[in-house]
């Protein structure tokens, strides 16, 4: 049986010094995502391929940390409270009137 094992490769300082940068760049950008961080890898000088990025982003575990989302309640739910019509011809009658 023949084993692989994976060789270091000739990238492994560069991507180190890129994966430690990507880490600070994700700090202070918590809401961005590989695509913008690239972008400012980029315009620091750094010659690098997106998919590079976006590998390291993942091994990394970097995610761009979600909003929780604000509960919304019906504005009209406390204008306008609901009537009960005692038949049910009455019910139809109600709905048209609104």
């Amino acid at each position: 049986m023949v084993r692989y094992q994976q060789q270091p490769t000739r990238f492994a300082a560069a991507n180190e010094r890129l994966r430690n940068r990507l880490r600070e760049l994700a700090e202070q950008r918590r809401r961005w995502g590989y695509r913008r961080l690239h972008v400012l890898l980029e315009r620091e000088g750094w010659v690098v391929n997106s998919k590079r990025v976006y590998r390291i982003y993942l091994e990394e575990k970097l995610v761009v940390r979600r909003r929780k989302r604000r509960r919304r309640i019906c504005a009209h739910a406390y204008r306008w409270p609901r009537q009960r019509a005692a038949t049910r011809p009455g019910r139809w009658i109600f709905y048209r009137m609104l």
